[in-house]
């Protein structure tokens, strides 16, 4: 097929008159057979280069992507022109992935779109020896690199796969960000033969800013100022979930439309928000780097980063999803030298220390075992579990065993000895991306070209658009009657406990605050854990509002406390200051029937739960029917506590309990 063969083809199927250079040097080789690596910025158009060669195959293209929303994004575009082509992924009903895997067995579809995870699943590897497979497609192909910024061990499944592929069968790996470390280490993996194609990341229409502050309340000042100013829509990225939730309710307080959006929701909620990100239903969606990946919005007409990226690939990967249409579109990354803690501890989380490798050696050398038994045995998070079991893998000293549907994981006796050389060496080098988003933050040169070298498109010109370039940087001032607003926000704005569930009579609650982000957590401490008395009156007060704001309406029977494990008197006491000034009866009948240890020494969900399980019981039980009932307690971590409470009253045919706390933790929010 020649290129002006394609071109019609392309613009009779896809709308589209020409292809770029890259686009059709691309599907030139892909028609041919070859393994691609193609390297080029978001929003380029990277999917045409395997949606077009998939529609000229007889057969069906596998396109491995971890991204949902880009899957539902592609999805809707291709059955509108008529592609057939479906996905498989978690959020479907079982019985409709399967009905999709008949399809594709049955040459129905033309793309199949499927998470790498997927791999795992025995229906689907029985399957893929049925389906016509004509091509495969790695989407987001940093993520087989341990070098990438998102690293995913099921991408090395795919790998796996395309070893086995014959030759001449098209492979094509796509990502919009690889430093020459990552491409090189993909192309090695994907075979000698793979042909990399690099195309310029240069985005002229780009208005690059850094903004140093002095604090966190500078960054939401500034926000509370100026975001109304910005033209269009946008996206404001933080660092943790809690800090989606916080930054959206401070405009909110301040009437400025937003949403958060992480991926903590369900995920109903995030594909409403998704379609009103498209539509524009807000002035900004403040949100983990969970949003973005494979939404096709060319209007994004500002990104605002509140917390420094890790490195400089996370931030032009998620800067390139703004200003597609190639209009005038600001860029701007707020700076405290705080900032750096909470990248440092997502690369000391990357890998867990080689203590933590031994300990899970040591337990399947006992016996084998599955994740959950793993996590339970180990007192490791399935994160880490995860991470372990896929470089022990790896490095050949577990076997992955399947007895009839579950997984088991057992020692390799004679395996070879722990190598945690690598560790280092990828902890050294994420150290280096850390220091380098840093010298970005404080380099007076180009922004846009520093960005560009960094990431391998070399001898990029200055853009003349950036704060750097302009001598125009911008500064952060604060009026009094902004810091009274901060601290009017604080005092209204109480955090939701969700912990309702459709097995039990709890509801969500609500805490007085974050514990940590403000004076509330350094309260809690000195009366906990240094002899400082009974919590101050302040929580009393604090507490109260959050109550009035979130319970106003509600009626309430009763209210009870949880046992203490190691803080003795201190939540009764608060407990009864808060039933007095409600005027409701305080009951001392929520007892526990054995000990439990606190649940901070737990590190994962399943071992807090079974910690509390079973812990509880109110006597007389005629108490509890038919009431209404507020449940007090000082802190809410993973909620199990609070969760076991529920169960038990639920039983015992109570009308309905709810949860009220000082604080809620941010603790383990390292995830988007």
């Amino acid at each position: 097929m020649t290129r002006d063969q394609a071109e019609e083809k392309l613009e009779k199927t896809f709308g589209f008159e020409k292809f770029y250079d890259d686009q059709w040097d691309t599907i030139e080789r892909v028609l041919k057979g070859e393994h691609i690596l193609l390297i080029e910025k978001t929003g380029y158009g990277k999917s045409l280069c395997y949606q077009f060669p998939a529609v000229q195959f007889d057969g069906l293209t596998v396109v491995f992507s971890p991204l949902l929303a880009l899957m539902r994004d592609q999805l809707k575009k291709l059955n509108e022109l008529g592609i057939p082509a479906k996905c498989i992924n978690s959020e479907q009903e079982n019985a409709e992935n399967e009905a999709v895997i008949r399809e594709a067995k049955d040459g129905k579809l033309k793309l199949l779109y499927i998470a790498p995870e997927r791999q795992e699943n025995d229906e689907w590897i029985d399957a893929t020896r049925s389906m016509n497979l004509k091509m495969v497609v790695i989407d987001e192909a940093h993520c087989i690199s341990v070098w990438g910024h998102d690293f995913r061990p099921a991408f090395r499944r795919i790998i796996n796969l395309v070893k086995l592929l014959p030759a001449g069968f098209p492979v094509l790996a796509t990502t919009a960000t690889a430093t020459k470390r990552v491409e090189q280490d993909i192309v090695r993996q994907m075979g000698g033969n793979t042909v990399s194609i690099r195309g310029k990341l240069v985005r002229p229409n780009f208005h690059l800013r850094v903004v140093k502050v002095n604090s966190e309340e500078e960054k939401m000042i500034w926000l509370g100022k100026n975001l109304d100013k910005l033209p269009g829509t946008g996206v404001i990225y933080t660092g943790t979930r809690v800090n989606t939730e916080v930054y959206s309710k401070w405009l909110e307080f301040l009437k400025i439309s937003s949403v958060h959006y992480n991926a903590g929701l369900d995920a109903a909620s995030r594909k409403q928000i998704e379609d009103g990100l498209l539509a524009n239903q807000w002035k900004c969606v403040v949100a983990t780097n969970a949003l973005g990946m494979g939404i096709d919005k060319p209007d994004i007409r500002f990104i605002i980063h509140t917390q420094m990226p890790a490195s400089l690939i996370h931030y032009y990967q998620e800067i390139g999803r703004a200003g597609r249409d190639g209009q005038p579109t600001y860029l701007l990354l707020f700076y405290h030298e705080n900032d750096k803690s909470l990248p440092q501890a997502f690369i000391d989380g990357g890998r867990p220390s080689p203590d933590k490798y031994r300990k899970v050696i040591d337990t399947l050398k006992k016996a084998p075992m599955g994740e959950f038994e793993i996590a339970r045995a180990t007192n490791l998070t399935r994160t880490q579990v995860r991470t372990i079991k896929a470089d022990l893998i790896e490095q050949g000293i577990i076997n992955e065993v399947r007895s009839g549907k579950s997984k088991k994981y057992e020692y390799k006796y004679g395996a070879p000895a722990l190598n945690t050389s690598t560790f280092q060496e990828l902890r050294n080098a994420k150290m280096a991306d850390m220091a380098k988003m840093i010298e970005y933050i404080n380099s007076s040169d180009c922004h846009m070209s520093f960005l560009c070298n960094y990431l391998g498109d070399s001898g990029t010109a200055n853009c003349g658009q950036c704060d750097n370039d302009l001598a125009r940087h911008v500064h952060v001032t604060v009026e009094k009657e902004w810091e009274e607003k901060i601290e009017s926000f604080r005092s209204e704005y109480f955090p939701t406990l969700e912990v309702s569930n459709a097995k039990t009579i709890l509801v969500d609650g609500v805490a007085a605050s974050y514990y940590g982000v403000s004076a509330v957590g350094a309260a809690i401490h000195r009366s906990k854990y240094e002899q400082g008395g009974d919590f101050p009156d302040f929580l009393v007060i604090l507490t109260l509002k959050g109550f009035r704001k979130h319970f106003g309406r509600t009626n309430f029977d009763l209210v009870v406390y949880v046992p203490p494990t190691e803080s003795g008197n201190l939540v009764k006491n608060f407990a009864s200051k808060i039933a007095s000034t409600l005027g409701i009866p305080l009951s001392h009948n929520l007892r526990k029937v054995c000990a439990t240890k606190p649940q901070k020494v737990f590190q994962n969900g399943l071992l807090k739960a079974d910690n509390v399980a079973g812990a509880f019981e109110f006597r007389p039980e005629i108490e509890a029917a038919g009431k209404s009932i507020l449940l007090i307690d000082d802190i809410c971590d993973s909620g199990a506590t609070i969760k076991e409470i529920g169960k038990l009253f639920t039983t015992l045919g109570a009308k309905t309990i709810a949860p009220l706390v000082i604080a809620k933790t941010m603790g383990g929010d390292l995830s988007t």
